[in-house]
């Protein structure tokens, strides 16, 4: 009896919590940003300008390194196509009234889940990259900014995809939306399915391979409970897990490497890239990179500032997640000396991505915003996408001819070491135990880096 009644409060206080953070995360979208038409726009490698007059170098600290040598795209005068490029992003924020948690009485993840939700745009960017693209937009990506986002609330939400035939096959092409006049050919709809596939595998439902549910029971084994704040280095853990799980085989051909200590391993890349597929069959699988660092001690390093810009200036970074204290924030590109960004803190209201044509606006940001370097965490993780092995060797090449011209006199942010970790380990790893996720060596990283503590020389 005295357990039932906790559960009822329990329950009564989520639902008060619910309602208190729809409130007040319901505000991130009415403030405007300001572009200046004298600078260049960097977005995830690709650089926009928004006036065609005059010379832009790509970067000033860079000045040995092109444009394209860089990778970089360049489109210049048209800010529309800026705005389609963003708006085709991605966009995972908090959300309300989703089935709850396992040994929880949430239903929500405000307040605690900004994180979880950057690391999620890290890897569906990575996972846009390896089966869209770059070069890929959504072709109604302008209309969103046309919707009133203020009208996003439950019961519009609930009346919408109810309306939809819950029709559960995946395998279905998707229709063009309601009233778009114009027909798709062959190659829109194969992107179109990608794209809808790709967002359903974050839809908040247990059975999503990278949903907040799996996550959040991935992120148990490192002692974090539903409810907890996760910092970026315990994310780019629990997305490896993630992705390793996975049992779609649409992702067979992917995996997740997390640097140690600031260190990427070359061999220990490769081989994951090598690794065997599920079907027995050797493959080299594309990978994603996760890079935990801190860009300076108890205050960000504006010294870092040019190599964090020379990383998103690249077309295989996916963006990095960190942001302030305890808010996390999806940077992805960047104007002058402010990062532009994608905010998760945004209440929304669950969408069942099972349903055939499920609405997909909430999932795409209508509104970039801009932060000063200087004002962001040191904590934060970086990402990168290399679809082959000759792709991780020339940005391994490139990245770190990056890191030896914005360090200077200092160590650089990570490093990039041929061999592989064990190598260089003085005292053997321990065996990992069956049916455990996490070995006793990476819980003892994990907990560590829960406080998002590093050693810096």
């Amino acid at each position: 009896m005295e357990a039932t009644g906790t559960d009822e409060v329990e329950k009564i206080k989520s639902k008060f919590m619910s309602a208190w953070h729809n409130m007040k995360y319901s505000w991130v979208l009415k403030t405007k940003t300001y572009f200046s038409r004298n600078s260049p726009v960097f977005l995830l490698g690709k650089c926009y300008h928004f006036k065609t007059e005059g010379e832009y170098r790509a970067l000033h600290s860079f000045q040995s390194c092109s444009a394209g040598a860089l990778g970089i795209t360049e489109i210049s005068g048209n800010v529309e196509e800026f705005r389609k490029d963003f708006i085709s992003r991605i966009w995972l924020t908090y959300r309300e009234e989703f089935p709850q948690l396992k040994g929880s009485a949430l239903t929500t993840d405000c307040g605690w889940g900004c994180t979880l939700r950057t690391g999620q745009m890290l890897l569906a960017q990575g996972l846009m990259l390896h089966f869209l693209g770059r070069a890929w937009v959504w072709p109604e990506a302008l209309a969103v900014e046309s919707s009133d986002w203020e009208s996003w609330t439950a019961h519009t939400v609930r009346k919408l995809t109810g309306s939809l035939e819950a029709e559960r096959d995946p395998h279905i092409l998707p229709q063009p939306p309601r009233g778009s006049r114009r027909s798709w050919d062959g190659t829109e709809r194969r992107n179109e399915l990608y794209h809808r596939k790709i967002i359903s595998w974050f839809g908040d439902s247990p059975p999503a391979a990278f949903g907040l549910h799996q996550l959040v029971e991935y992120g148990k084994k490192s002692g974090k409970a539903a409810g907890d704040w996760y910092g970026p280095a315990v994310v780019a853990h629990i997305l490896r897990k993630a992705v390793e799980e996975a049992r779609d085989p649409e992702l067979q051909g992917v995996t997740v490497y997390v640097a140690q200590d600031c260190t990427v391993y070359s061999s220990d890349v490769i081989d994951r890239q090598c690794s065997l597929m599920d079907s027995g069959k050797g493959g080299t699988k594309a990978v994603i990179i996760l890079v935990p660092v801190r860009l300076g001690g108890e205050r960000t390093n504006t010294d870092y500032l040019e190599f964090v810009k020379g990383i998103l200036s690249l077309e295989y970074c996916v963006g990095i997640i960190g942001g302030k204290p305890k808010q996390s924030y999806y940077f992805a590109g960047f104007q002058d000396d402010s990062l532009i960004y994608m905010d998760p803190h945004y209440c929304q209201s669950f969408v069942d991505v099972s349903i055939k044509d499920f609405p997909l606006e909430s999932f795409h940001c209508p509104s970039p915003k801009k932060m000063s370097f200087k004002k962001m965490d040191p904590s934060c993780t970086i990402g990168f996408y290399c679809r082959t092995v000759q792709d991780f060797e020339k940005a391994s090449e490139e990245i770190t001819k990056m890191l030896k011209s914005s360090s200077k006199e200092k160590y650089p942010l990570f490093t990039f070491v041929k061999g592989h970790s064990r190598d260089y380990d003085f005292v053997p790893s321990p065996l990992h135990e069956e049916n455990d996720l996490f070995s006793e060596d990476e819980k003892k990283r994990l907990k560590r880096f829960s406080t998002e503590e590093f050693v810096l020389l």
